[in-house]
């Protein structure tokens, strides 16, 4: 059976955590898909131009995954595009909560796709994209955070390079 996977996230900026989660991911799937997305509550450090390049670059020697962007509704997306699998990462028991709950809802919303959850390595239980834009805004070492290219970028962003 060849399966197809969706890894959805605002990737504002990309963290070693979700460059593992999608590593991890593209092992076990056919197909993944990273998938940026809008988050409403969050103001944007990085166009989804720049984060889908950003992506692509640290990415771009896994063969079978691709990058995509959405403005819309994550299931409406899922169920136009027929994904098996929905790849998720969890850090602690505060992301399986509010996973949990987001699961409910999407059990309701996707037409046939299950949700898969990948448990961070515990070098990556820390870091958050949050937590990168922090550090690095500071003029803090991001080198355990985000990947070379996005800490490169960060700073650029920032007026430290």
């Amino acid at each position: 059976m060849h399966t197809r996977a969706l890894y959805a996230g605002s990737f504002d900026p990309m963290t070693l955590g979700h460059v593992d989660v999608i590593k991890r991911a593209s092992k076990i799937f056919d197909e993944l898909t990273v998938l940026v997305t809008v988050n409403l509550a969050k103001e944007s450090l990085f166009s989804y131009e720049e984060r889908e390049e950003m992506i692509k670059e640290v990415l771009g020697d896994l063969p079978n995954v691709s990058v995509d962007r959405c403005d819309g509704l994550l299931a409406d997306y899922v169920n136009s595009h027929g994904f098996d699998v929905v790849v998720r990462g969890l850090r602690n028991t505060a992301d399986f909560d509010q996973e949990l709950a987001m699961d409910q809802l999407h059990k309701h919303l996707y037409d046939h796709c299950e949700t898969i959850y990948i448990i961070s390595e515990d070098r990556y239980g820390f870091i958050s994209s949050s937590m990168a834009k922090q550090v690095i805004s500071l003029g803090g070492d991001g080198t355990v955070l985000v990947p070379e290219p996005v800490l490169k970028r960060m700073r650029m962003k920032y007026g430290l390079e």
